[in-house]
């Protein structure tokens, strides 16, 4: 019999994406395949611009982590990911804010890796021959 030191963990996957006009958190299991949780900074704010503001991050990240206690997860690796491809490479204002929420939701942290879609020769990014005119 284990005793309370040591509890088996049980292991997630959080996937965070993180635009500059939205940050989506995912929780799964450790396959990838079945979801525990998901939610949208779209969800926890009113206007369109503050979709991807680090509250609406943080309030999308509590709200996964409140389900994800409730079905026994102690332990977590994250996934960052930005747009990539032809978009941006960098993640956007809510990633960090993300991160920090599940750290402070009790988790213990695993891995923390980056896996944006980096293109190794890609179709021609939109603009046109000599870029956006403003």
């Amino acid at each position: 019999m284990l005793s309370e030191q040591e509890t088996k963990e049980k292991w997630g996957i959080a996937h965070i994406y993180s635009s500059y006009n939205n940050t989506i958190v995912h929780m799964t299991d450790l396959s990838g395949a079945e979801t525990v949780a998901i939610s949208s900074g779209g969800r926890h704010v009113n206007a369109d611009r503050y979709e991807s503001s680090p509250y609406a991050a943080m309030k999308s990240t509590a709200a996964v982590v409140e389900a994800a206690r409730d079905k026994g997860f102690t332990a977590l690796h994250i996934r960052v990911r930005a747009v990539g491809g032809v978009g941006s490479r960098v993640p956007g204002p809510g990633a960090q804010a993300a991160i920090r929420a599940l750290a402070r939701g009790g988790f213990k942290i695993g891995r923390i890796d980056d896996v944006t879609p980096i293109p190794h020769d890609t179709t021609r990014k939109k603009g046109g021959k000599r870029g956006r005119r403003v």
